[in-house]
């Protein structure tokens, strides 16, 4: 495919002619960032463009979401056939073409018997669905008593009030304790002291899945509705999992009668030369979570994608013509939203996105781990397109090494993503070698920039 650099935006208002205190920005250091802010007004396949008609290379696919590239023309047009036919339609009770359309272009490249699809608008939404589909599942089948959701430390489920609770990020939680009294967490995976610098799955840490088996004798399995856990963590870091880790999470949870959800929201769609982590680390979830990548972010979409028994249960469970899951949101299946699906799965099939993107990654993992002895950097890690640089932490002020660098990689002109002091790469499964170099390259000299 052609690649184009985007051209100047027709909205060029500089930051000094907006008025920039009404808008309480999320995840943002508010008042650091409205003395100098960082402002993108255009975009095209891999480049942003700002006010002021710079090319910002993007190396983090917005945020983990635009797997196709920016503004591509079948989506775009898509969404704007849809927006002048007809803008907004319910699916409560009523329904329409496109969002049927949606959930079988979704059900084409799901796992066998996994066809079922519940709209949300978020993968946060996504999440909070999930649960209450595990309990309303558990429900169905005569087993109330499972109400347990087990999550994991430093494992990130978006920020509603369900995923703060089985999320284990502690700046994400420390606000809003005790949100949920039914959850527990496994420990997390992260072991920098066996699995530095892995390419790939870590060859350490199989042993760690064993936990869920304490925690079942803890609670009990009659108490214990469901585990989540993200197959790749990607907001905490790129924490990946060790060889055998998931597998065994399954058989635990097979033998105890538990359902396992993978939070897919980075993952799905093509991120790891797959359409979901469940196909590339051949396990199979009961529930799927996914959003972002589902129509490449073009408007708000997410969704649950769950095992056909589960589905089954819960609708069987309620006489026909009784309302079988109480439970939606205003906006699921919006008619524009589910238009940018529909067109998105198009794309991926014709480009074929997840098949490029596995591709290139062996290209991008040289590259990254090419960055092992760049200044400050104290670990490197991969699998597909997604990768953690970890850096050493600033003495007395964890984050600011990484904070800075980020700021000097967007003044060179390519956009990064950190958390604390990781920087997390996951460009759009478009990028090409160049880019990759382009990208690796001026990472190395920000590190150099900074002390």
């Amino acid at each position: 495919m052609k690649l184009e650099n985007p051209t100047t935006h027709p909205y060029s208002v500089s930051a000094d002619a907006l008025a920039l205190e009404h808008f309480w920005m999320p995840f943002t250091a508010n008042r650091q960032f409205k003395q100098a802010p960082r402002l993108l007004a255009g975009a095209k396949d891999m480049h942003y463009t700002t006010p002021e008609g710079r090319s910002i290379l993007d190396g983090t696919a917005g945020l983990w979401c635009v797997n196709a590239g920016h503004c591509r023309a079948p989506i775009v047009e898509a969404v704007q056939r849809q927006a002048a036919t007809m803008d907004f339609a319910p699916t409560f009770q009523m329904g329409h073409p496109l969002v049927f359309e949606a959930a079988t272009a979704v059900a084409q490249v799901t796992p066998e018997g996994m066809d079922r699809v519940f709209f949300t608008n978020s993968g946060s939404e996504s999440v909070d669905t999930a649960m209450k589909i595990a309990l309303a599942y558990h429900r169905a089948r005569g087993e109330p008593s499972r109400r347990l959701i087990i999550g994991r430390e430093r494992g990130y489920h978006g920020v509603n009030f369900g995923g703060t609770a089985v999320g284990g990020i502690p700046g994400n939680r420390k606000t809003f304790p005790q949100l949920m009294a039914i959850v527990d967490h496994l420990r997390s995976t992260h072991d920098p002291a066996r699995n530095a610098f892995s390419r790939g799955m870590p060859a350490h840490g199989a042993e760690f899945a064993d936990e869920l088996e304490r925690l079942v004798t803890l609670h009990d399995a009659s108490n214990i509705a469901a585990v989540i856990v993200e197959p790749v963590a990607g907001s905490t870091g790129v924490l990946l999992p060790p060889q055998g880790y998931l597998e065994r999470l399954r058989e635990i949870c097979t033998k105890h009668g538990i359902l396992l959800i993978f939070d897919e929201v980075i993952t799905g769609f093509g991120r790891l030369g797959t359409p979901f982590a469940a196909d590339f680390f051949k396990v199979r979830p009961d529930m799927m979570t996914v959003a972002k990548a589902i129509n490449n972010a073009a408007i708000p979409m997410g969704a649950v994608i769950v095992d056909n028994r589960i589905h089954d249960a819960v609708i069987e469970a309620t006489p026909v013509g009784g309302i079988e899951f109480m439970h939606g949101y205003t906006y699921s299946g919006h008619p524009m939203a589910a238009a940018a699906v529909v067109a998105t799965q198009k794309l991926y099939r014709d480009e074929q996105t997840f098949a490029r993107a596995a591709a290139i990654a062996p290209y991008f993992e040289d590259a990254v781990h090419s960055l092992r002895d760049a200044r400050h950097v104290i670990d490197v890690r991969n699998l597909g397109l997604v990768a953690g640089i970890e850096l050493e932490a600033r003495a007395g002020a964890p984050g600011k090494r990484a904070y800075e660098a980020f700021v000097k990689c967007f003044e060179m002109g390519v956009l990064v993503r950190t958390t604390g002091d990781i920087f997390a790469l996951s460009p759009p499964l478009i990028i090409e070698k160049s880019h990759i170099d382009q990208l690796v390259s001026m990472l190395r000299d920000a590190l150099n920039t900074v002390e």
